[in-house]
């Protein structure tokens, strides 16, 4: 599958010893700052991509803002990235709107995910190196279950009509310690985000789905395992190892698939291949509108796509997001679209001028926000203070300007 156009991403050439060396970010497992990324070489992070069924809303665009700004932070610190995502093109809520709707699936997946790709495009979000949907990645999916199977790790259900496999998770060393919540929370989730803990025959309740066998008018595609189509967690356990190996840097995603998603798709990995799968997991935290946190099921949704209809300057949306840390749950309301805006215009009218305030303290400053659990509110203040010193005085840096939209360019994301 293709991803979307990459954004040119400038480097500064500026030293800024007062800034950190590494990225720290928080690490939900660990449950505090952890560094992440080599000290040289290739960073690799694997985020969880869209169920593509409905358009990108500003909870889908808040999080993968905040894996571009960690990729960002760490191509500013000269590391590389490898980065992979994927799209879920098969799954029972795609399949429930496709039938809502009369739409093939297969149109109606294809179609949202172009439109994704248009607004990160828009958004000017680095795409990642590997883009891959589930039904692209099946193949390597039986594969590793059939791994699984043969150490006993999966098991069938004993239903005669639909005898779907399912991962046990007790075999899973220290599972539970991805989401740290207690047996009666991760119950509680499981049910919430689709798990069925009741389904009879299951060893554990919290086993999860890795293969549905195939029922009537549902895609299925055959396999050593019969006929049928992938579990939600298992894609995401197969492509990370497919593309990233054993062990990577980051999983990330937003703060609602700290478990059971990343919790399972660890787990699954971890059995499989004996090692830990992610060193830390990292989630963005979710956005509201009208006292909720925004779902298509709700339907309480403001989308990517309609501010851009609405002529909205794509980095006028990207800059109201970066108003709020990454991993904060916030409201979003019509007004950070009018303060944005107001920003955005006097940074450009700063930057288009002859001359600045020297910059190298507020670009520190910055930076060692962004490298501190990518604290974009406290880099964007610092920022905000050299472009009213620059607004306000004759400046006697010909060069911070240039430094300044560089670094607000290539860490930021935003186009002056």
């Amino acid at each position: 599958m293709k991803a979307w156009p990459a954004p040119v991403v400038p480097t500064l050439e500026l030293d800024t010893p007062g800034a950190p060396g590494a990225v720290r970010v928080l690490d939900t497992s660990a449950g505090h700052l952890v560094p992440v990324g080599p000290e040289q070489g290739t960073a690799r992070m694997y985020v969880c991509g869209i169920t593509p069924y409905d358009a990108t809303h500003l909870g889908h665009a808040n999080t993968y803002l905040a894996f571009d700004l960690l990729q960002r932070a760490w191509r500013d610190l000269g590391l590389a990235v490898s980065y992979t995502q994927n799209v879920t093109d098969v799954d029972d809520p795609l399949l429930e709107r496709a039938q809502q709707t009369g739409q093939d699936w297969t149109e109606l997946a294809q179609e949202q995910t172009d439109l994704f790709r248009t607004d990160m495009t828009a958004l000017r979000v680095i795409p990642p190196d590997d883009y891959v949907g589930a039904v692209e990645s099946i193949d390597q999916v039986v594969t590793l279950i059939e791994t699984l199977r043969a150490s006993g790790a999966v098991y069938q259900v004993d239903d005669a009509q639909f005898p779907d496999w399912y991962f046990r998770c007790d075999t899973a060393p220290g599972f539970g310690e991805v989401s740290n919540l207690a047996d009666d929370e991760m119950m509680a989730r499981f049910t919430e985000m689709g798990g069925d803990p009741e389904r009879p025959g299951k060893v554990h309740p919290l086993d999860c789905l890795v293969w549905r066998m195939a029922r009537e008018d549902e895609p299925s595609w055959p396999s050593s395992l019969g006929a049928g189509r992938p579990g939600w967690h298992i894609e995401c356990s197969s492509i990370a190892l497919e593309t990233l190996g054993t062990t990577f840097d980051v999983q990330g995603g937003g703060s609602d698939l700290a478990f059971p998603h990343h919790e399972m798709s660890a787990a699954e990995g971890r059995v499989a291949t004996g090692e830990p799968f992610a060193k830390a997991y990292v989630h963005s935290g979710m956005v509201a509108l009208d006292g909720h946190k925004m779902s298509k099921s709700r339907g309480n949704l403001e989308l990517v796509s309609r501010l851009r209809g609405q002529r909205v300057d794509p980095m006028v949306v990207r800059l109201a997001l970066l108003g709020h840390h990454y991993r904060s749950d916030w409201e979003w309301t019509a007004d950070q679209i009018d303060a944005a805006q107001q920003r955005l215009h006097r940074w450009r009218s700063v930057v288009a001028g002859s001359t600045g305030v020297p910059a190298l303290e507020a670009i520190t400053r910055a930076r060692t926000a962004i490298r501190t659990d990518l604290d974009a509110p406290a880099a964007i203040a610092a920022l905000e203070q050299w472009f009213e010193a620059s607004d306000s005085a004759e400046g006697d840096d010909p060069d911070a300007r240039e430094q300044v939209r560089i670094f607000v360019d290539a860490v930021l994301g935003i186009e002056l």
